[in-house]
């Protein structure tokens, strides 16, 4: 245990070092960042694993064939995949700065919502038809990878397979989004055959949200996602996987040295690794810095609203998930959870006007305190028949997503970094992505196969000029 403190207290030197405060950060110049000691209790944290600040080992190993550098869900999803149907599996350490799962993947909304409509004009027109339908196609295909993945392992995290209900509250951005959509289904776009849309009265009927102008629905899930990323760990220690909680990279050597061997730096020492994947998401530029400006650290803000029993006047079942779209690019999420309880993120208009706020921030150790008052009689104002609910804020968190400047995530061979190789930038859209993604990247990682040969959609395709592109989009999204 004292060695989990010292790891700490070196966390917290690192993080007031290297991580700006809010204030701090700049549009122009997106920092280093390292994860903030301390930070706000999310829900999906409050019954916590055994493996939460585990340590494998006493001591560091001195070498190990793969470095996997975050316990999330892309670093529990990647060893899972190098080791699943693997007679002869590497060996493999994950390092983790903070406890198993404490950054995004422990901080959204543990929402499985593929997109296979909405952003597919815009792909088109930066990326080509064909490029954008691959996407959509991929990201379709995850609910049920994910529903496989837990049933194969019979992993305990509450999945729920249901339908996602998109809803625009704006007649301007209802008219649009119907004209695009109508376009989609012209083209025969594959992805758009799971999608039902309904207008006016019909879409209010249909969602229970008051003033819907349109409703889109299609197929997805959720997850308690702090539940799976642990599982995924405790079958990769029961494996031989060491894993490293309280553990921070520090550094990674320039250079493989004369053996072949990145070495990575710790406040506990270093280790040797043939292979690392950077599985860091918004913190990637503290350890791989030609990552600087193309996956940024964004600030988002989550809540649970509790809803208490109400045995003569329940409020209407809500079984699906949402979007409520306000405007372009203003938006909440929602998750009913099986209990009951609501889980709501987004708030926008209450921060996103100032990237200070937001953009290149590191610390989830302090609310957005603007956008708290927005999760008050929430779901009194926006569904029929919760005016009586009762229904209350419980809890509110902040998380880091990792946002990048071209809108896709970076995927892939680290260029011209031999046997390095990276998993992150989801756009705060890592849960219908992380599960094949991984799949894909542990081919490479393992069997030596071209990025080509995994399945993974070619835009996601860490490359040079992606890195030498001075594009930036995020700011773009910023609400007029």
């Amino acid at each position: 245990m004292s060695q989990i403190l010292q790891a700490r207290d070196r966390l917290e030197q690192v993080s007031n070092n290297l991580a700006p405060s809010e204030s701090s950060a700049s549009p122009d110049h997106a920092p280093y960042p390292y994860p903030v000691p301390n930070p706000t209790a999310p829900f999906w944290r409050t019954e916590l694993h055994e493996l939460d600040s585990h340590r494998s080992t006493a001591e560091l190993p001195a070498e190990t064939d793969v470095l996997i550098i975050g316990a999330g869900f892309s670093g529990a999803a990647m060893a899972y995949h190098l080791l699943d149907e693997n007679p002869s599996p590497p060996s493999i350490c994950i390092l983790e700065a903070r406890e198993a799962c404490s950054g995004a993947t422990g901080r959204n909304g543990g929402h499985l919502k593929p997109d296979v409509y909405f952003q597919v004009p815009k792909y088109t027109a930066l990326f080509g038809a064909e490029a954008a339908n691959e996407v959509a196609a991929f990201e379709s295909s995850q609910v049920y990878a994910v529903k496989e993945l837990v049933e194969k392992e019979q992993i305990d995290c509450e999945f729920t397979l249901t339908r996602a209900v998109d809803v625009c509250l704006d007649a301007d951005h209802a008219a649009k989004c119907k004209a695009e959509f109508m376009e989609l289904r012209r083209r025969n776009v594959p992805s758009v055959r799971d999608v039902f849309f309904a207008e006016g009265k019909t879409a209010e009927d249909i969602s229970g949200v008051k003033g819907a102008k349109a409703a889109f629905t299609f197929t997805a899930g959720h997850v308690w996602p702090y539940k799976l990323v642990l599982h995924l760990l405790q079958l990769a220690v029961s494996r031989g996987v060491n894993l490293q909680t309280h553990t921070p990279v520090l550094s990674v050597s320039p250079a493989q040295d004369d053996d072949g061997y990145w070495v990575a730096s710790t406040p506990r020492g270093s280790i040797r690794a043939r292979k690392i994947v950077y599985a860091t998401n918004a913190y990637t530029a503290s350890l791989a810095p030609q990552y600087r400006e193309k996956i940024v650290p964004v600030k988002g803000i989550c809540s649970r609203i509790a809803v208490p029993p109400n045995t003569n006047r329940p409020p209407p079942l809500l079984p699906n998930t949402y979007s409520l779209r306000y405007a372009p690019g203003i938006y909440d999420y929602q998750i009913t959870r099986n209990d009951g309880s609501i889980v709501i993120g987004g708030a926008k208009p209450y921060f996103w006007d100032e990237p200070r706020n937001w953009y290149g921030v590191t610390d989830d150790a302090t609310l957005i305190a603007p956008a708290v008052k927005h999760f008050d009689g929430y779901m009194q104002r926006s569904f029929r028949g919760w005016e009586d609910s009762g229904a209350k804020l419980d809890r509110v968190w902040t998380g880091i997503m990792g946002y990048t400047s071209d809108l896709m995530p970076h995927i892939g061979g680290v260029p011209n970094k031999p046997n390095q190789f990276i998993m992150g930038g989801f756009n705060g859209h890592g849960m219908p992505l992380i599960c094949l993604t991984a799949k894909g990247l542990a081919k490479m990682v393992r069997d030596g196969a071209a990025f080509e040969d995994t399945g993974i959609p070619r835009v996601f395709k860490t490359t040079q000029a992606r890195l030498d592109s001075d594009v930036n989009f995020i700011l773009e999204s910023k609400p007029q």
